[in-house]
């Protein structure tokens, strides 16, 4: 994802359970992904499991940019809405990591 919102990769490797960690951010604050080696259920999509995370929202200054971005990084950009007070669109990523881009 750092490809897309230009973050820094400030650790990765070997984490728990023989999973793998990346955390993606700046020195004051960053979002740490994590990914399990060892199979298991996944819910159809985040919006119907009990737990574990919806979507990472990330506020941008040219939506339209970032759009091309998540394009020529492989990403298909979907669910496109002006409300207010902005507009978003969102995509996941090859985790199936759901993202939500807005700009207000």
């Amino acid at each position: 994802m750092y490809e897309v919102f230009d973050w820094p990769v400030r650790w990765q490797g070997p984490a728990l359970g023989s999973g793998r960690s990346v955390h993606l951010g700046s020195e004051a604050s960053y979002v740490a992904l994590y990914c399990s080696n060892e199979a298991t259920d996944v819910a159809s999509d985040s919006y119907h499991c009990l737990s574990g995370l919806n979507h990472i929202g990330v506020v941008v200054a040219d939506l339209d940019l970032v759009e091309a971005q998540v394009r020529k990084a492989g990403f298909t950009p979907q669910s496109h809405a002006d409300y207010a007070p902005g507009r978003r669109f969102y995509f996941k990523d090859h985790d199936e990591i759901e993202y939500e881009v807005v700009q207000y």
